[in-house]
């Protein structure tokens, strides 16, 4: 999706502990999960409704997300001669810990050896380099497929572009959805026209929004991916980004800082002054401003990340990411507010 991340994804710190959700099976979903399809307050104590509490509420328990490159490319550089977006360096958002020169399988079977071991441990395979729809049809299906062989599945993520989706995939997503739950994560970054011909993403909010409405009428799950400190941007258009989307039929959002790393057209324009990164107070006020603005029952799967600290130019604060996830929290504590809670409903 464009951008260098060691995904700090769904790991969130939380203010207070949530009670114990009772278990349940893959094919009866606890009261929790019910209420939030009623529409229902679902957020429990938290100051935002996190992926791990989702899965809590949907699944009885926690959902390790596995990373998968598939050796995908993406259009935005091999086709319309842009070398990307302007934020992108070479590698794209490769996991560095993954090997893409080994098969969806062998991916899987490695990342599962290397986590810790928990009881009833469920997965979500993770299609996450690229544009993870840039291929035929009939090579995404044998892919998936693979991926979905993995035992105790329970989800599948597919990140990709929303110009990158024929109907043909949206209905082949559709019918693995029959299956396992599954999320499409489009990269959007900023619902401002000028701002995605600015950091040349190659399509414009329109294209976006007509994305998740296809992806919403064949009820998969959907999130936006959403940089805030992008060139040219303040507070106002961040705020306008945020109100677009509570706007449209999402079902979650992902959340970062503007990165500058090595090889990106970013890089040259931040070494010759022409760009300012916002300071990390900045970013956490921003951030809770744009929460504050989604729906209470939006799932949150990020609110801070970092890219790999060898082709990290800056800014150097977003490696401390306990240290961001704990200002965030102390800055909705001293407001008093919490996800939604500037929600125009």
């Amino acid at each position: 999706m464009g951008h260098e991340l060691r995904a700090v994804n769904f790991e969130f710190r939380r203010v207070k502990s949530l009670s114990k959700k009772q278990s349940t099976t893959s094919n009866e979903q606890p009261a929790s999960a019910r209420r939030l399809q009623r529409g229902r307050r679902a957020t429990s104590n938290g100051l935002y409704y996190s992926f791990n509490e989702y899965c809590r509420d949907r699944f009885g328990g926690r959902v390790e997300r596995l990373a998968i490159d598939a050796g995908f490319s993406c259009p935005n550089r091999i086709s319309r001669m842009e070398g990307g977006c302007v934020y992108c360096g070479p590698r794209g958002s490769r996991a560095p810990y993954v090997d893409f020169q080994q098969s969806v399988s062998e991916q899987l079977t490695k990342r599962i050896s290397e986590l810790k071991p928990r009881p009833a441990v469920k997965y979500a395979p993770y299609f996450q380099a690229y544009s993870n729809t840039c291929a035929p049809v009939s090579k995404l299906r044998r892919l998936y497929q693979e991926a979905l062989s993995v035992s105790g599945t329970v989800m599948l993520i597919v990140g990709t572009r929303p110009d990158c989706l024929e109907q043909a995939t949206l209905d082949l997503l559709a019918e693995l959805n029959e299956r396992v739950e599954v999320w499409l994560e489009l990269g959007l970054q900023s619902a401002q026209d000028q701002t995605l011909k600015r950091i040349k993403r190659g399509h414009d909010f329109a294209c976006f929004s007509r994305a998740v409405r296809a992806a919403h009428r064949r009820k998969l799950k959907v999130a936006a991916h959403v940089i805030i400190g992008l060139p040219g941007e303040g507070r106002r258009e961040v705020m306008m980004t945020a109100e677009s989307l509570a706007a449209l039929p999402l079902d979650g959002i992902k959340i970062h800082s503007l990165h500058v790393v090595s090889g990106s057209a970013l890089a040259a324009d931040l070494l010759a002054g022409r760009i300012k990164l916002l300071g990390r107070d900045e970013y956490v006020r921003l951030t809770c401003d744009f929460l504050e603005r989604l729906p209470v029952n939006m799932v949150v799967g990020r609110v801070t990340g970092e890219a790999p600290r060898e082709i990290l130019i800056a800014p150097q604060w977003c490696l401390d990411k306990m240290s961001v996830l704990k200002a965030i929290d102390e800055e909705f504590a001293k407001r008093g507010t919490r996800q939604g809670s500037k929600h125009r409903s």
